[in-house]
C-alpha cells in the first residue's frame, strides 16, 4: 500500500472537504439539487493525495443537468458549455476550475456507479448524507494499485476506455486486472472506432506519465496499435535494454515523450491520428538518421553528413540518443549541453539580410547553399569573427555563384 493514501473514510470526507473550501467552490453545493453527489477523478486523486495543476470535478445531479448547470453559471457568473446535448452533460468553468455535471443514468447511485469505467472511479460522495458509497470496492483497488472494471460492457461502450488503463499504468503506477488485459487483447482493434483527436490526446497522457516507460513497454507487449512492423522493423527497440540514467530528470520529461511516441506508433499512424505536423516531422528525422547510421560508420561520417545531422537534431537530439552506439551516448549529450559547442548547436555568424546586402545576392538556391556554407565552416570552428566570415563567403560565392557571359 501506497503510504500517502487515505483509506480512513473520515479522513477521505474532511479531505474531501478541505478540498472544496481551498479551491473555493463550496458555494456550488447549495445550488445542487437533493440526491447529487461528487464522483471520479476528483476523489480518487484526494484519496491517493495527489496533487494536479488542472482541477476537474465531476458532479451527478438526479435530473436537468443542462437546467441546473446553467443557473449555476449564471449565478457564479461562469463560463458554461454544453458537452453533450442528447445526454444532458454539461462544464462549467469556475475559478479555474472545470466542473462537469451530468444526469444519473440508472434509477440508483450504486447502478450508476456499476455503469462508470473502472473500480477506482466509482466512488460516491454523497452531498446530502456527507458519506463515501463505494459499492464496486474502488478504495480496496486504490490500496493496491489495480485497475479493475465492474462489467467489460462499461468499456465497449467507449473503447477509449481500453487506452486509459494504460494512461492509469503511466500517471499513477497501477498494475491492471489479469481478467482486464485479457479483455484488452481481445477488443484492442475496437479502439479505432473511437475519434482520433481523442486518442491522440490519451497517447499524449500515457507518454508524458511520471511512469510512461511501463506503459509504452506494455502497449508494445499488446501491440494496442497493432502496428504490422513493430517486431520487424529496426527502429523500434526494446525499451527494457535502455539505460535512461544517462538523461536528466528536465531532459528525461521535455525528450522521451517523442521518443516513447515514435517507438508504439508507425509514421501512417501518425497521421491517421492527427498528430502535428511538427511531431511527424520530428519522428521521420528520428527515423531517417537511424537508417543512414545503420548503413554508415558513425566515427567515420564526413564533415557535412555530421553537420547536417547535428543541423536537423539539434533541438531534440537526446530522443536521437538511443540510437547511438552506447559509448558514444553521454559524450554526446555533454557537448549537446554545452550551448556553445558550435557542432551541436549550429549558427551564424552571419545573418541573411546582412549576407544580400554586402554581396548583392536574392533568396534562391544559391542564397541557401551559402548559409550552409558559412553555417558548417563556423561548427568546425574555422570561422572566428564577422570579417573572416565577409572573406569566406566572398571566396565561397566567387567559386560557385553561376558565371554570366
Amino acid at each position: 500500500m501506497k503510504s500517502n493514501i487515505l483509506t480512513d473514510h473520515t479522513l477521505i470526507i474532511d479531505e474531501i472537504d478541505r478540498c472544496i473550501k481551498f479551491h473555493n467552490w463550496s458555494s456550488i453545493l447549495s445550488l445542487l439539487p437533493k440526491g447529487s453527489y461528487l464522483v471520479g477523478g476528483y476523489i480518487r486523486d484526494i484519496i491517493l493525495g495527489r496533487v494536479t495543476e488542472d482541477i476537474d470535478v465531476d458532479i451527478v445531479v438526479p435530473f436537468n443537468a443542462i437546467e441546473i448547470g446553467k443557473k449555476i453559471a449564471d449565478k457564479t457568473e461562469s463560463k458554461f458549455i454544453i458537452l453533450d446535448q442528447k445526454r444532458e452533460v454539461v462544464r462549467i468553468i469556475f475559478n479555474h476550475i472545470s466542473i462537469d455535471i451530468a444526469n444519473q443514468i440508472a434509477s440508483t447511485v450504486e447502478g450508476d456507479l456499476r455503469n462508470r469505467d473502472f473500480s477506482i472511479n466509482s466512488i460516491a460522495f454523497l452531498f446530502d448524507k456527507t458519506c463515501l458509497f463505494d459499492p464496486l470496492n474502488g478504495l480496496k483497488d486504490l490500496e493496491i494499485s489495480l485497475m479493475r472494471t465492474y462489467s467489460e460492457k462499461n468499456l465497449l461502450n467507449d473503447p477509449l476506455r481500453i487506452l486509459r488503463c494504460f494512461r492509469f499504468v503511466s500517471e499513477l503506477n497501477f498494475e491492471i486486472d489479469l481478467k482486464l488485459i485479457n479483455f484488452i487483447k481481445k477488443n484492442k482493434g475496437k479502439l479505432y472506432f473511437v475519434a482520433k483527436e481523442r486518442i491522440n490526446y490519451e497517447i499524449q497522457k500515457i507518454v508524458n506519465g511520471e511512469n510512461a516507460l511501463e506503459a509504452v513497454i506494455l502497449l508494445k507487449k499488446f501491440n494496442i496499435f497493432e502496428s504490422d512492423n513493430l517486431y520487424e522493423d529496426s527502429f523500434f527497440l526494446d525499451l527494457k535494454k535502455i539505460n535512461y540514467a544517462d538523461l536528466n530528470q528536465s531532459e528525461k520529461e521535455t525528450f522521451l515523450p517523442l521518443f516513447f511516441v515514435a517507438q508504439i506508433l508507425d509514421s501512417v499512424s501518425l497521421e491517421k491520428l492527427k498528430f502535428s505536423k511538427t511531431e511527424i516531422a520530428k519522428i521521420k528525422l528520428l527515423r531517417k538518421w537511424h537508417i543512414f547510421l545503420e548503413n554508415n560508420n558513425i566515427t567515420q561520417l564526413n564533415e557535412l553528413d555530421r553537420f547536417k545531422l547535428h543541423q536537423e537534431l539539434e533541438i531534440f537530439l537526446p530522443s536521437f540518443i538511443f540510437y547511438l552506439p552506447q559509448n558514444l551516448r553521454l559524450d554526446w549529450l555533454n557537448r549537446w549541453r554545452n550551448k556553445e559547442d558550435k557542432l551541436f548547436h549550429p549558427s551564424n555568424l552571419l545573418n541573411g539580410e546582412v549576407i544580400k546586402k554586402y554581396f548583392n545576392i536574392k533568396d534562391g538556391p544559391i542564397f541557401g547553399e551559402l548559409l550552409q556554407y558559412l553555417s558548417k565552416e563556423l561548427a568546425y570552428e574555422r570561422l572566428n569573427n564577422f570579417d573572416e566570415a565577409i572573406y569566406k563567403a566572398k571566396q565561397w560565392i566567387e567559386q560557385n555563384a553561376p558565371k554570366c557571359d
